[in-house]
């Protein structure tokens, strides 16, 4: 085992093109992150490039750590710590899937000599752990599974809102070859339909009250909301392939329930999490409308900001952040960010707002009425509004007994307010 030795968290380098994890999971990170001082250090090169231990470094930028324990390991070539990475995850931490192991097997394949390929599907089948027949098969098809790969990354980045310039950039191919897979990859084939229409893994809203029992969000974040007042808004609001913009991404759920039901995203965060910054654009809403690239294809805009007080400190120190705000710069803010986006949007599209009133950590435990500041605000027609109840557990005993003896109510309610544009 190589020496351990601290070094910044910033030093370390992550390379996606020679790391073998496929789809990183943004809820081992939030474990991880809990426990820093019982992970073992992460393996890097001479380069500090990350041989084995994204999970645990990403924990560390959770954490705002500083420095990390790391174990060097030379490297000699790409190939070298490919192969390295896939050994330590073939022996400890998150095990590769079989999707993980033929990307894998092709990336190594393709970086090896032409004279060394028989040997190298013998020593392939024995770093992943499968019969050599089927590294074989992996590579029958190498040509065809890259065009398919390409396809599902052109389609995957288009859903996220990428420009199709971007897209061509990226994978190195043209404009007409994005335009066309894109175009392809839109035609749902019948097995995806019932997901993307809401006939399948969902019960449809009849009502304008809205109770969860739990939250179903896999990535926990301070402030996320139930990830299926989202998956309602689609069901009511939009059509697959439309775009739902969200400027207070959080955890991400957004992402996710868009990815299920087949809708074209453009998230951001001003201050996106770390496991999930790959996905999350950043941007701070307090400079105005997000550069969305296609407004006119933009049916929903869900907005599930900080609740003032409820949330200061708890995202950042700065004056800029809304939780941080004084009561009128946060309103301002925040009706003039829906005023903003009514101005971007086409017709027959909607803007959601989910908001909570302030009291138990207002001044005074005052209640703070934010829907009705943002009504006397925002010069919109209302398509809805909708109640999204907490459930008493939320409330500790010290906020019943203050209750109690300040005969006053505490406050379970939650409004989301829909505008629609005309």
């Amino acid at each position: 085992m190589s020496e351990i030795i601290k070094i910044p968290v910033s030093d370390v380098v992550f390379r996606e093109d020679v790391y073998p994890r496929i789809k990183h999971d943004p809820v081992t990170v939030q474990k991880y992150a809990e426990d820093l001082e019982v992970l073992p250090a992460i393996e890097v090169n001479q380069h500090k490039e990350i041989i084995d231990g994204w999970h645990r470094w990403t924990a560390h930028k959770k954490a705002k750590a500083e420095y990390i324990d790391v174990a060097i390991t030379q490297t000699n070539s790409d190939c070298h710590l490919l192969e390295l990475a896939i050994q330590r995850n073939a022996s400890h931490g998150l095990q590769l899937s079989q999707d993980d192991k033929r990307s894998m097997a092709r990336r190594i394949y393709h970086l090896t000599p032409e004279r060394e390929r028989d040997t190298k599907k013998r020593e392939l089948a024995a770093l992943l752990s499968v019969s050599e027949r089927t590294v074989r098969g992996w590579l029958s098809n190498i040509d065809k599974d890259a065009r398919e790969d390409r396809k599902r990354r052109i389609f995957d980045a288009w859903l996220s809102c990428h420009t199709q310039e971007e897209i061509a950039e990226q994978e190195n191919v043209t404009k007409s070859v994005v335009n066309e897979i894109c175009s392809e990859m839109a035609n749902l084939p019948e097995a995806n339909k019932p997901v993307a229409s809401h006939l399948v893994d969902f019960t449809p809203p009849l009502y304008n009250v809205w109770t969860f029992q739990k939250k179903t969000n896999n990535v926990s974040h301070f402030g996320n909301s139930e990830v299926t007042i989202v998956d309602n808004l689609l069901y009511l609001y939009t059509q697959p392939f439309e775009i739902v913009l969200d400027p207070f991404a959080g955890g991400g759920s957004t992402i996710d329930i868009c990815k299920k039901r087949f809708r074209r995203y453009w998230v951001s965060d001003r201050l996106p999490i770390p496991e999930r910054e790959h996905e999350i654009r950043r941007w701070d809403i307090t400079d105005g409308p997000p550069p969305v690239p296609r407004w006119k294809d933009v049916r929903l805009v869900y907005l599930d900001p900080p609740y003032w007080k409820q949330a200061e400190s708890q995202y950042s120190t700065d004056e800029s952040d809304l939780a941080n705000m004084s009561l009128d710069e946060f309103n301002r803010s925040l009706s003039g960010l829906v005023n903003a986006l009514s101005k971007k949007l086409h017709a027959g599209s909607h803007i959601a707002l989910l908001i909570q009133p302030t009291q138990w950590r207002a001044p005074d435990k005052q209640y703070t009425d934010h829907v009705a500041d943002m009504l006397r605000s925002v010069d919109l027609p209302i398509s809805m509004r909708v109640q999204c109840p907490y459930q008493s557990e939320q409330c500790t005993p010290q906020m019943v007994e203050w209750a109690k003896a300040n005969r006053q109510l505490l406050v379970l309610s939650r409004e989301l307010v829909i505008w629609e544009i005309l």
